[in-house]
């Protein structure tokens, strides 16, 4: 080929067709359908907090599919219209190969970028473009990011509770689970009416009340820490979660009062908004710091990894845009010595799970994995091949690809409601919103 037709509109056309590679046939994008299934999860209670989204790319060969997570839970219709009204069409007849040129040409064809809504509808087509791709060279997808460098990946289980006695009997029920790290949860006591709070609206919240006094957290989730320290010993890796709900100053006073009872790490001290506040906590402290599930655009992490102001990333693999930007993420951090540990909440889809356990077991810095992952019999049955915890780990199958398929008339069973989805608004004594 001439140089001219390599530099002109000859030359680009080609580079967007589907071309052989190494005796394959030629291959195309030919649909996209967007599945959306409500099943019952864990105690079988239906809600509209288990909303799935899946998006599932078709190609010219037959029977060759990719399926990739996009649940917003609290915005499927969002991302759904996303998926079929701007990016299904800007992706048909266009070479499934072409996984990271696809990825970044989705992120810009709308101009504005980085938003959740976008991220989680691009992760869906970018994942089920490796899904296709790891299929296509018949190995699991974590062949094609370097390579199992372990068998499975450890876990740290869920503990909650209001008073030490019910944190110490979570966590002990984790352990004997199987789990060797437990992270916990403090549900905050019933906070009395104030005059502040008159006729003000609460809405619905998960975890927690829907009012909460940062005094009230300042003080006893230390206390609750240290209790449960003194019934399960020294040995189990203990977490504390705070979710970034309180002033930072506040969050800051309570990890230093945990330092000397040596949590593994202290999850979401702050929300992207302040995380300028690490520069302020990080000289104080020797406390690992886990933080990112609410990080959307890469401008709220780059800069915390390349300064070492955090031990572990937390990001929500979908929110950043799928496993192109998430791969890039973990080599980063294994530049900084900067730890993965995935957000994978009951929300996540099994093809989510699926996809953090593939780069759980390539990455050189994989620190440890969210694993409150306990799926009904009705998911197991809408997603064959759903990975599983055993003991305190999490263990894929070797199928190509990411492991886990989809049976849409199971799917269809659970029909997904569109509708609300709306979090909040949790409110602090004086009235004020909590930023969630």
């Amino acid at each position: 080929m001439k140089r001219r037709e390599l530099l002109g509109v000859p030359g680009l056309a080609l580079a967007q067709t589907a071309t052989p590679r190494r005796g394959l046939p030629p291959l195309k994008i030919t649909d996209v359908k967007v599945i959306c299934t409500n099943p019952p999860y864990r105690d079988g209670a239906i809600s509209t907090m288990q909303r799935l989204v899946i998006a599932k790319v078709e190609t010219s060969e037959p029977g060759l599919y990719g399926l990739g997570c996009a649940s917003f839970v609290l915005r499927p219709a969002a991302v759904a219209t996303f998926i079929e009204k701007y990016l299904k069409p800007f992706v048909i007849g266009k070479n499934p190969d072409m996984v990271s040129d696809l990825y970044h040409s989705m992120n810009v064809s709308g101009l504005w970028r980085g938003g959740p809504v976008e991220n989680y509808a691009v992760a869906g087509i970018d994942v089920a473009l490796w899904d296709i791709k790891a299929k296509r060279a018949n190995m699991p997808l974590y062949e094609l990011l370097g390579g199992k460098m372990r068998a499975a990946a450890h876990c740290y289980g869920d503990a909650g509770g209001n008073t030490g006695e019910e944190m110490a009997d979570s966590v002990q029920k984790a352990l004997a689970a199987g789990y060797t790290h437990v992270r916990l949860n403090y549900r905050g006591s019933k906070v009395n009416p104030t005059p502040a709070l008159s006729g003000m609206p609460l809405g619905t919240s998960l975890g927690s009340d829907p009012v909460i006094d940062p005094d009230e957290w300042g003080r006893e989730i230390p206390k609750i820490f240290e209790h449960v320290r003194k019934v399960v010993g020294d040995k189990p890796e203990l977490m504390q979660h705070l979710h970034g709900q309180l002033p930072p100053i506040t969050a800051i006073q309570i990890v230093k009062r945990l330092e000397p009872l040596r949590p593994y790490f202290f999850e979401d001290p702050f929300y992207p908004e302040d995380i300028s506040y690490l520069k302020i906590l990080r000289p104080q402290t020797s406390v690992p710091i886990a933080i990112g599930e609410k990080f959307a655009n890469r401008h709220d992490y780059a800069d915390l990894v390349t300064n070492q102001l955090l031990d572990f990333i937390r990001v929500h693999i979908p929110t950043i845009g799928g496993l192109t930007m998430a791969h890039k993420l973990a080599a980063l951090g294994a530049w900084f010595n900067v730890r993965t540990a995935w957000h994978a909440p009951g929300d996540l889809s099994p093809v989510g799970h699926a996809v953090n356990g593939h780069l759980d077991l390539a990455a050189p810095n994989f620190g440890i994995q969210e694993g409150a992952f306990l799926p009904s019999d009705a998911v197991r049955e809408i997603f064959p091949g759903t990975p599983e915890i055993r003991k305190g780990y999490l263990f894929l199958n070797e199928a190509p690809g990411h492991g886990v398929d989809l049976d849409e008339r199971a799917a269809a069973k659970y029909p997904c409601s569109m509708q609300d989805g709306n979090f909040g608004p949790k409110r602090f004594p004086n009235g004020s919103i909590v930023s969630n």
